[in-house]
């Protein structure tokens, strides 16, 4: 005697809704990616008619007062003193695996140059490669802005 059922099982997945979920996720990351900025910190950096276009994988920042941040491979800045910041940077290249780190330095304009010669020079002393940040000038801001590209 075979028992049947009534309704029949399918034993197949319905895969729509799973899809549905990954493009939500999808378009969700890319746009939070964008928000995203290098350096949390609001420094006024100075002006230059060339931009540099190399992303770092260690940040330096020396805001207005002239106190240094260092960050590395996305984490959160951290206040450093200058006797500091070359192990933060060392163990930022260990953490890369890379022979050459490329260190992205956002000093505010009104940091006296001598601070960020001491910066360049902690760096040079343990073979760092080293990218100063600066802003484009006003007038190409100004275009910039009018042609609906903002920074």
């Amino acid at each position: 005697m075979a028992l049947h059922r009534r309704t029949k099982v399918t034993p197949l997945f319905n895969m729509s809704s799973m899809t549905d979920i990954i493009f939500l996720l999808l378009i969700f990351f890319m746009i939070t990616s964008t928000l995203v900025s290098p350096n949390a910190l609001k420094v006024n950096l100075p002006q230059s008619k060339k931009q540099t276009t190399m992303q770092g994988a260690a940040y330096v920042t020396i805001d207005s007062l002239e106190h240094i941040f260092a960050s590395a491979d996305g984490k959160e800045e951290v206040e450093v003193t200058l006797d500091e910041l070359g192990d933060v940077l060392s163990s930022a290249q260990s953490e890369t695996d890379s022979t050459d780190l490329i260190v992205s330095l956002y000093a505010d304009e009104k940091v006296a140059y001598k601070h960020i010669v001491e910066v360049l020079n902690v760096a040079n002393d343990r073979h760092f490669k080293m990218v100063l940040a600066t802003r484009p000038p006003k007038e190409k801001r100004e275009a910039e802005v009018s042609d609906g590209i903002s920074d």
